[in-house]
């Protein structure tokens, strides 16, 4: 029965999907409100940390300066979605984010990524 429970917890892969697809929304909101308390929240503890150690400054401010700076931009539309296991990938208009699952949901780990032939995406916000 607790196998179950378990498995039952992690939710179907469109289920994922739609969980993922909903974050990454309220991410965009977020951003296009200007709301840095929100953005902050919807990141990876590490990837906070790393953009707060990077900036020499609190998290609300340093998204506020990546924004301004269009390192992390109005994206528009989800073009797709990718959810491999507990980590995703959306890939948007103008920006792809990345995303990982934690017992409080999902929270995004990179974002202003850009894709480049041959390599990892490069991205402006990111965990260390």
């Amino acid at each position: 029965m607790a196998v179950l429970v378990s498995i039952g917890a992690c939710g179907t892969l469109p289920e994922r999907r739609d969980e993922v697809t909903s974050e990454v929304t309220r991410f965009q909101q977020a951003l296009g409100a200007g709301r840095h308390e929100q953005l902050c929240a919807a990141l990876a503890p590490a990837t906070r940390e790393e953009l707060e150690h990077t900036a020499e400054s609190r998290c609300e401010r340093a998204i506020g300066r990546a924004i301004a700076e269009r390192e992390v931009p109005a994206a528009g539309a989800v073009q797709g979605v990718d959810v491999y296991g507990d980590q995703a990938r959306v890939v948007l208009e103008r920006d792809t984010l990345f995303l990982a699952r934690f017992p409080a949901g999902w929270k995004v780990t990179a974002a202003g990524c850009v894709p480049r032939p041959e390599r990892p995406h490069r991205c402006a916000v990111k965990g260390g």
